[in-house]
């Protein structure tokens, strides 16, 4: 398998954990790790396989160092490469905006031209509404550190070897 880039963006470290996780979990030898804060447009040009992560605030805001990328993610060239996305989110405080960060780079990345791997199940979740849910299934890997956070490591695993089945 082709080395994946790791693009995180992470306010209070919790996103830079994970994304910290899923490269330790596939390796140093398969996975560069990016904060997207200082990434550019060669960052996702140069990886065939990416892995997106990003939070949501407040009332399903991106998290801010994404929000400032998408004009950067739009101008690169995503064709025939496959994204993966992870989002953490609050599914009590936050229930009817839970991922809407992830929802927004999905809608970002559709808008590219690019379809995302690596849907995972709603089911096991309590929220009211999320725009990272798309016909039952999230459009990523779904993370709730502030209230599940001992169902992080295991969601990781299990995801990555879904994906380890959807890399061409």
């Amino acid at each position: 398998m082709e080395k994946v880039a790791v693009i995180y963006g992470s306010t209070t470290g919790n996103t830079e954990n994970v994304a910290q996780s899923i490269r330790e979990l596939l390796g140093e030898d398969r996975a560069d790790l990016i904060n997207v804060a200082s990434a550019g447009v060669e960052d996702f040009n140069r990886y065939r396989n990416l892995i997106l992560g990003a939070s949501t605030w407040g009332l399903g805001e991106l998290q801010d160092d994404w929000d400032g990328k998408l004009a950067l993610l739009k101008s690169a060239d995503l064709k025939g490469k496959q994204i993966a996305l992870f989002g953490l989110g609050d599914q009590q405080s936050y229930s009817e905006t839970f991922l809407d960060g992830m929802g927004t780079l999905y809608e970002t990345l559709l808008s590219c031209g690019v379809m995302p791997i690596g849907q995972w199940p709603s089911e096991g979740y309590s929220f009211g509404a999320s725009t990272a849910c798309v016909d039952g299934n999230f459009v990523g890997l779904a993370l709730d550190e502030d209230t599940e956070p001992d169902k992080t490591e295991g969601r990781i695993r299990t995801w990555l070897k879904q994906l380890d089945t959807q890399w061409l």
